[in-house]
């Protein structure tokens, strides 16, 4: 699914999922071989292939919900 990464007012990362018309922040990042996954507040797993750090924000990318 398209979803859109971006750092909301207070500095964090947030993750928006426009087909479903939600917006969460990220409580957790873990690193796996595979690439990256974010756990959103809401309790959602994304996982994120070749996502690193350095990336610029607003970015728009494919993740797979876990």
């Amino acid at each position: 699914m398209k979803v859109m990464l971006h750092k909301n007012d207070i500095g964090h990362l947030s993750v928006y999922v426009p087909k479903k018309d939600l917006e969460e922040e990220v409580v957790e990042q873990t690193t796996t071989l595979e690439g990256k996954i974010l756990t959103l507040a809401n309790g959602w797993q994304l996982s994120f292939k070749n996502l690193t750090d350095d990336i610029k924000l607003p970015q728009t990318l494919n993740a797979k919900r876990l």
